[in-house]
């Protein structure tokens, strides 16, 4: 029997990168690959790369300048450069590195197999007509209690900041029947846990078994009657497609874990008109306090830009005192950077030492108020999900209801048990605590 091929597959980015990385494994995996930790093993090397944080594009020039001498050492390996970059670059990628073997979009990644196979260099960045997930393998095996499933790519907002429309196209949502159904193998499989993914995903419209279009709270109440899946996550969301049942779902189904990630960006809505986003600072606060009021408990977390073309001191201080406004458990906070072809990139931007100033004093505020919402747990009674030891004998690690790292003193504890403890102290960025009874 001749040995396996190993693929080494480096994940840039965000949750539904990783979620296509799994996939793309698995892809390959019908392929005879298996997965390495090591690139100078590898008989493919592929980039999973990510286009929304900045110099995104440079850092993957850079890695791929890291693999010329591996190259050299074994001309047959392939190498695969598959995401958001893949899609905005395309041939271009080629042409500066002519050792990429293959250049692969999301969209277009079912394909992957294929150009593998392929003798020459070979460029797929097409929206092609038929569902990629009709044509992977089905999942394998989980490798915890966890895992991501993407029900809905794509985004039609078009923020003036983002390359998202661009890079993975329009709102595409996938039919209710194939996800329950895909679910229902995850948890088969010892997932207990599971994270729905799209760009803009409380956007969902999936067909319904009996046609008709689905809306995201649907499908968790479905997903809700599923036998052993014990926690429903969701990311990432757009304040405007929060609607009335999803918010009510917060309150009315268990398994929806209290905890919501719901980037606003800006508090200035002047700042929010030249980014396209279509809500204000007040109707996001009076969306914050609706969704309080169906769960009570719910713990918020954010994303903001600063130093977005155009903004004032007065724009920024509008931002400030909304987070003071909502208090967040945590936020990601990043200073603007252009990203070409968006509507953004051709505006004179903020100076560099202004915009880092905003950020370190947001950065201040967030933090802040991330210690005094994990201050807040001590004493409390929360639900642990184990998902793997710890570094001190006899600990477990896993995420509470509220997505906080918790460390559990538990030696016979095991990865998958869902517990009961009572929280006794709080560290930078994590809590601790001791696992009850029963």
């Amino acid at each position: 029997m001749s040995e396996a091929k190993k693929l080494f597959l480096k994940t840039y980015g965000c949750q539904m990168n990783v979620y296509d990385s799994e996939r793309m494994a698995e892809a390959m995996g019908a392929e005879g690959y298996v997965l390495t930790e090591v690139a100078e093993e590898a008989d493919m090397v592929l980039l999973n790369t990510c286009h929304i944080r900045e110099k995104a594009s440079e850092k993957l020039y850079s890695d791929l300048g890291r693999l010329k001498p591996l190259k050299l050492a074994k001309p047959d390996l392939k190498i695969g450069v598959a995401g958001c970059v893949a899609q905005a670059e395309g041939a271009e990628i080629l042409r500066r590195m002519p050792l990429v073997d293959l250049v692969v979009g999301p969209q277009a990644y079912h394909r992957l197999p294929e150009m593998a196979r392929s003798p020459g260099q070979v460029v797929d960045t097409e929206f092609p007509p038929e569902d990629k997930f009709d044509h992977l393998p089905a999942r394998k095996a989980s490798r915890g209690p966890t895992a991501f499933l993407t029900v809905q790519e794509g985004c039609d907002k078009f923020c003036t900041f983002c390359v998202v429309p661009y890079t993975r196209g329009s709102e595409v949502s996938r039919p209710v029947a194939r996800l329950l159904a895909e679910a229902q193998d995850l948890v088969a499989r010892g997932v207990r846990e599971i994270t729905l993914l799209g760009q803009n995903v409380n956007a969902f419209h999936g067909e319904g078994p009996e046609g008709g279009a689905w809306t995201l709270g649907r499908l968790i109440r479905a997903l809700d009657e599923i036998p052993g899946l014990e926690r429903i996550r969701y990311t990432t969301s757009h304040p405007n497609d929060m609607d009335d049942d999803l918010i009510a779902a917060h309150g009315d189904v268990a398994s929806l874990m209290p905890y919501l990630h719901l980037p606003v960006q800006s508090g200035s809505d002047r700042i929010l008109r030249a980014m396209n986003r279509r809500h204000t600072a007040d109707s996001y606060l009076r969306l914050v306090d609706r969704i309080r009021a169906a769960r009570p408990d719910i713990l918020l977390t954010s994303d903001f830009i600063v130093g977005f073309p155009g903004e004032t001191d007065a724009d920024f201080e509008a931002t400030l005192d909304l987070v003071r406004a909502v208090g967040y458990g945590a936020a990601f906070s990043f200073k603007y950077s252009a990203r070409p072809g968006t509507p953004a990139a051709e505006k004179p931007p903020v100076p560099a030492e202004v915009a880092d100033a905003r950020l370190q004093a947001l950065q201040a505020l967030i933090t802040a108020q991330q210690h005094a919402a994990q201050k807040a747990m001590v004493g409390r009674r929360v639900g642990v999900l184990y998902e793997k030891p710890g570094r001190l004998p006899g600990q477990m690690v896993g995420k509470s209801d509220h997505l906080m790292a918790v460390h559990v003193d538990d030696p016979q504890g095991q990865v998958g048990d869902l517990v009961q403890v009572e929280v006794i102290a709080s560290s930078t960025n994590s809590l601790a605590a001791r696992r009850l009874p029963g």
